[in-house]
């Protein structure tokens, strides 16, 4: 069985160290970035099994970044969560709008985010 692979997006330093920590702890291998478009270059033809991004950030936010990845055919199906302080049903909407398969809201509980991503990475 392969690792499953996640793409880990936030611009705060120790947020990444975090869900860095908790996701490669329970066996995932994780590919940091800091904004959406520092995200898509370091992607660049790799799939990744998940994508776990945070909203506010510089360069490129979180719902761009999704709407970029839906538009290419190999991340159509991929789940895509946003890890975020933002936490308004409009931001909420705009998630699913742009493709988000789920929201969180900061500060994550490690236990449930894993828990989370479970459910939405097929088996």
């Amino acid at each position: 069985m392969t690792m499953r692979s996640i793409l880990a997006v936030d611009d705060s330093a120790s947020m990444r160290q975090m869900v860095s920590f908790t996701l490669r702890s329970s066996g995932y291998d994780v590919i940091e970035a800091v904004d959406g478009q520092d995200a898509l270059d370091k992607i660049g033809e790799r799939q990744v099994d998940l994508v776990l991004t945070d909203q506010n950030m510089p360069r490129m936010d979180g719902l761009t970044l999704i709407r970029q990845l839906r538009g290419r055919d190999r991340f159509k199906r991929t789940p895509i969560l946003v890890l975020t302080t933002e936490s308004s049903d409009e931001m909420k909407q705009a998630g699913r709008a742009a493709g988000a398969t789920g929201w969180m809201v900061k500060p994550f509980d490690p236990a449930r985010l894993l828990e989370v991503i479970g459910k939405v990475l097929p088996q």
